[in-house]
């Protein structure tokens, strides 16, 4: 099964085109989050596919990160990977951007803690192990802040690792108080490679219905809240629904 797997969930947006194992060429673009993300993902999708010698009709899947991270980034990788699996009459998954970073870690009997900054003392993060030689999340991903992480993660009788850029740059924070390792710089971001991998396996997702995990309201969702209070109760996205 050729792949072409999107990762837009961080600062690098990268591609990568694998089949089975093989990697047939992965491509990164490093800047601010989010930033041209939407002019620049289609020429690095061409670009790849160049470098793979392949054409994108070719492409059995798209693999897309299915969030959490940035709003933007997630939303054009959803976008794209959405249009080419409906367009070229494709399959489409989605894996968590966390469950990415954990899963490109060695295999380790630690707690496994990827993590993104979500401001103002909260993050993005879960919690992952492994058990007879599959990664199993132990702790849902959530918005939450640092505090109640650290919480969390203290029932588990177990070495934690704290994974991802984030990660580092919250060292002090995740770290007080909490006895706690940090993965090295080379885990620091989503591998798009790594994304395939774990894609190829995933079941599919009905296309016209994805949307992104994106673990947190929406600044036009808290503001519709802020004006409609009553609708605090609703189960539903209003995103969704409109």
């Amino acid at each position: 099964m050729k792949i072409l797997a999107i990762e837009t969930s961080n600062k690098p947006l990268s591609v990568a085109v694998l089949e089975d194992q093989n990697l047939y060429a992965e491509t990164k673009i490093n800047y601010g989050m989010g930033k041209d993300h939407s002019k620049n993902l289609m020429p690095l999708i061409d670009a790849t596919l160049q470098e793979a010698h392949l054409t994108i009709q070719e492409i059995d899947r798209l693999v897309v990160a299915k969030g959490p991270g940035s709003y933007t980034g997630l939303r054009i990788g959803a976008t794209t990977a959405k249009t080419l699996a409906y367009t070229l009459d494709k399959e489409l998954s989605s894996v968590s951007s966390l469950e990415v970073l954990a899963q490109a870690y060695p295999q380790t009997d630690a707690i496994l803690v990827p993590v993104f900054d979500a401001r103002r003392d909260n993050v993005f993060a879960g919690a992952y192990t492994w058990q007879d030689g599959k990664l199993v999340n132990v702790l849902a991903d959530a918005h939450i802040s640092i505090t109640d992480l650290q919480a969390a993660l203290r029932a588990f009788d177990q070495e934690i690792i704290f994974i991802g850029q984030d990660a580092l740059n919250l060292k002090e924070k995740l770290s007080q108080d909490f006895p706690a390792h940090f993965a090295e710089q080379q885990f620091a971001y989503p591998s798009a490679y790594v994304l395939g991998l774990v894609g190829q396996k995933r079941d599919l997702e009905a296309i016209d219905t994805f949307v992104p995990a994106y673990l947190r309201l929406t600044q036009a969702e808290r503001q519709w809240l802020d004006q409609n209070p009553q609708k605090d109760n609703d189960d539903d996205s209003y995103v969704q629904r409109v």
